[in-house]
């Protein structure tokens, strides 16, 4: 028995949190799934299921809302793969402090493979926000911050086109910034706004302006934004392997409050 079974709640407690920190988790969870629209959207259960076109992960998984035992998790897990490969995609399962008990010993016995774990992490917004001529604001992603975005991220053609695609399915206010040096295009990232919570995607600097302080300038300036739509709290995730991003944002007073992981099925 691993000790995710032992304490299904470890996440919380590794970070300091404790399990009365599960409506943060919660709002957090909700606010990202916003951040990240889907054009496939069905509840099972607990479970939200969403599908797109087998980009993102969090485009293209199942997780849970809630973290009550499930009496029918087993029968449930199987119609959630068979969903996923109806529509020809990969059953994609994230877990995180909110799935019911059991869920990932199930998997693992199931023969779900456990990959991608990553960070949530949060902060206070106050401190951040600082407004930057150099920082062009857009209502949707353009060539030039798609081209940053690449030196980056292996941008696959079914990711960029969901990020192309996403842009009238959001539901919050979504921003995408762009950072130029001399008219060239050398930082970006996008952001959203949902209620008190402003979350940070995408950050990405191109190779030749790196070690300048670019991103916290773009992260200055989306927070600008975003204290101007009200957001009290920044939020973003990161892979647990990303030791850069994640020192990046303690920096800027995001500490992590949990973390979650996928679980992959032919």
């Amino acid at each position: 028995m691993t000790s995710l079974e032992r304490d299904p709640l470890r996440w919380l407690r590794r970070s300091g949190e404790s399990p009365s920190q599960l409506p943060l988790v919660h709002a957090l969870e909700r606010a990202t799934l916003n951040a990240v629209p889907s054009r496939r959207v069905a509840f099972d259960g607990p479970f939200v299921v969403r599908a797109f076109l087998g980009g993102t992960g969090r485009a293209n998984a199942a997780c849970s809302l809630d973290p009550s035992p499930d009496p029918d998790m087993a029968v449930r897990v199987e119609r959630i793969a068979a969903h996923y490969r109806r529509l020809g995609l990969k059953p994609r399962i994230r877990s995180s402090p909110l799935d019911p008990a059991g869920l990932p010993a199930h998997l693992r016995a199931t023969g779900w493979d456990e990959e991608d774990e990553s960070l949530v992490t949060c902060g206070p917004l106050a401190g951040l926000a600082v407004a930057d001529p150099d920082v062009t604001i857009l209502d949707a992603p353009d060539a030039a911050w798609f081209e940053v975005l690449g030196t980056v991220e292996y941008q696959s053609p079914a990711r960029h086109a969901e990020k192309q695609d996403a842009v009238p399915l959001f539901a919050v206010r979504a921003a995408w910034m762009v950072l130029r040096l001399e008219g060239v295009p050398a930082a970006v990232l996008s952001a959203t706004c949902d209620g008190k919570y402003f979350g940070l995607f995408d950050l990405a600097v191109r190779p030749e302006f790196r070690r300048r302080g670019l991103i916290g300038r773009a992260i200055g300036a989306a927070a600008f934004w975003a204290a101007a739509q009200g957001a009290e709290h920044v939020f973003a995730q990161v892979s647990a392997t990303n030791t850069v991003s994640i020192a990046l944002q303690a920096g800027t007073g995001m500490v992590e409050r949990y973390r979650y992981s996928y679980f992959t099925r032919k």
